[in-house]
């Protein structure tokens, strides 16, 4: 889920070109029709129109696959990849990631974000003077406080927070010149320190806040927390506000009357909710949509590629389909049953069947911090066995530590029955329902049953453990030793299995306060190989994004991290006719 925020996204599979001829590049990135013809050797800039070459007003529609249940970003259950998309219209922050996966400051919120010293650690913020809120209160130091008390583990602990990375590291955040300028210091550095604030952490209104609980007190600040997660924004610090919410079915925006920047040339911006992918292209080709972000299957690119008018993309980025299993689901809590399910597992079969079919570079995934391209990308996994498919193995590593198989049941060494185990996928998806049923296959010769479940709510779902084993996919930043601490720390909240290892946590947070970057890497890499030993959670691939829209829209691409395609909505618009 994307979150990693990472969040928790609901991530998330040979195909001719259709209509205005087809092009493959060198990531295994793949491009029909116009729009996107520029996208691979110019990510940040194809598909582009200065504004004097859009239309004024329209109404564009982008397709989410999730109902929005919780509206607060910063909870473990809030913090979901569709939330976010929406949510990066109206709620500001303080960095950004572009389409080529490098990370610049948001220069509508800020002028300037700098490191001014190094011991200790200082981060000094320049608000830009006109940013308010939709209520006309100014944006403020305040703002940046009130979220840091909720995120830093100590000021709130009524606070269930997807991740208190890098915020438990400050030491002090103090406004001056009329609160527009922020001086942050922390205890020891951040590497990731542009992730403060920004990513799956935009800011909240602390003057809403206020008027919800008193925010000086743990009680008031959990009482605001809930707040936010149970009412529909009607504060704006976006180029967006939203005007009216229908349940399960659209999130309705219109341009913020007092957002300083440049205004958008949309009349309304729809978040169209469209919770099965098989219904997208038909939504698509009736127009009722103009813009779709799905999880990619077979059938579904296939059947876009024939659109007139439409062009399509499939680009790899920064977010990563894997298996997770529940440690505080009974019997996995034994290390060695989950060594061996995922020894049995085959991962290159499973992409053969699923997404290998139109991404055809998409490799098994080595790591679970780093992507490949990224230079801290290291294999940690295939000397173990896990996702090798490899039964012989797997059943050496269980007659080894005492189990046996009996028949079609697995025994544990004290004689007790493995009972089948339920595994969960989001509902709709038929690439995560594929994974699971051969997951179910190819773990059967051990003797272990796997029910093949659906959830309508992966963030409620993954939050609350409702879960034996479960697919889905972290949709990152770029700041991989922020994500680390957020998925990996002991009690972190998008930790959904309750993984814990007081090694790991040294490493991690060790990577997390480097100044070294080199030695950053080597730290989470050595962290990465104990918790591969652990077999918590095993990186299936490096997940495809495929975006399509119709060619008179204008500066929407593909954008393969967290901060997704709305990174830059404020520009979008349908171009000029002539």
């Amino acid at each position: 889920m994307r979150r990693v925020v990472a969040l928790v996204a609901g991530a998330t599979v040979a195909l001719a070109a259709c209509g205005g001829g087809g092009a493959t590049g060198p990531g295994g990135q793949r491009q029909t029709g116009s729009a996107f013809a520029a996208c691979e050797a110019n990510p940040n800039t194809c598909n582009s129109a200065a504004p004097g070459q859009l239309r004024q007003g329209g109404q564009l529609t982008y397709v989410i696959e999730k109902n929005i249940a919780n509206w607060n970003l910063l909870s473990n259950e809030g913090n979901v990849f569709d939330n976010n998309e929406v949510l990066k219209a109206v709620l500001p922050y303080t960095f950004v990631t572009q389409p080529d996966l490098t990370v610049t400051m948001n220069n509508d919120l800020l002028d300037s974000a700098k490191l001014t010293n190094s011991s200790p650690e200082t981060i000094v913020y320049k608000i830009r003077p006109t940013a308010v809120w939709s209520d006309g209160t100014p944006i403020t130091a305040d703002d940046f406080v009130y979220n840091w008390k909720l995120q830093n583990g100590r000021d709130c602990p009524g606070c269930p927070v997807f991740t208190t990375a890098g915020y438990d590291q400050v030491r002090s955040v103090v406004g001056s010149d009329n609160g527009k300028t922020v001086t942050v210091t922390l205890t020891k550095p951040f590497t990731d320190w542009k992730q403060l604030w920004s990513g799956g952490s935009p800011i909240y209104p602390a003057h809403i806040a206020a008027q919800h609980g008193d925010t000086k007190t743990p009680q008031g600040l959990a009482a605001s927390f809930s707040w936010f997660g149970a009412n529909v924004p009607t504060y704006s610090g976006g180029p967006f506000q939203i005007d009216n919410v229908k349940n399960n079915e659209s999130v309705t925006l219109v341009p913020n009357p007092k957002w300083w920047g440049t205004r958008s040339k949309l009349d309304r911006l729809i978040y169209r909710i469209i919770t099965d992918a098989n219904q997208e292209p038909t939504a698509l080709q009736n127009r009722e949509v103009q813009v779709i972000y799905p999880q990619p299957q077979v059938d579904l690119v296939q059947q876009i590629r024939r659109i007139p008018g439409v062009s399509s993309f499939v680009g790899l980025g920064l977010s990563w389909e894997h298996f997770d299993f529940n440690l505080q689901s009974g019997y996995l809590n034994d290390p060695v049953l989950r060594t061996a399910l995922f020894t049995a597992v085959d991962r290159q079969a499973i992409i053969d069947k699923t997404v290998g079919q139109f991404a055809t570079k998409v490799k098994p995934l080595n790591s679970h911090n780093f992507v490949p391209g990224e230079s801290g990308y290291r294999d940690v996994i295939s000397d173990t066995g896990q996702g090798s498919g490899n039964l012989a193995k797997a059943r050496e590593i269980l007659v080894a530590a005492g189990y046996k198989i009996d028949g079609d049941q697995l025994k544990t060494p004290i004689g007790l029955t493995v009972p089948p185990l339920r595994m969960r996928y989001t509902i709709g998806n038929q690439v995560r329902q594929v994974e699971c049923e051969l997951f179910a296959q190819m773990v059967k010769p051990l003797g272990v049953t796997v029910q093949v479940t659906p959830t309508d709510d992966l963030g409620a779902t993954t939050s609350r453990g409702d879960y034996d084993i479960i697919v889905f996919a972290w949709v990152a930043s770029p700041f991989p030793y922020a994500n680390a601490v957020q998925i990996w720390g002991t009690g972190q909240g998008n930790n959904f299995g309750h993984y814990s290892n007081p090694d790991v946590d040294r490493l991690i947070a060790g990577a997390a306060s480097q100044t070294d970057e080199s030695l950053a890497k080597e730290t989470l890499n050595a962290a990465d190989q104990r918790l591969t030993n652990d077999a918590y959670v095993l990186p299936l691939y490096q997940k495809p994004t495929f975006i399509a829209l119709y060619d008179n829209i204008a500066n929407v691409r593909n954008n393969s991290s967290l901060d997704a395609p709305p990174y830059n909505v404020a520009q979008w618009g349908f171009r000029a006719a002539g």
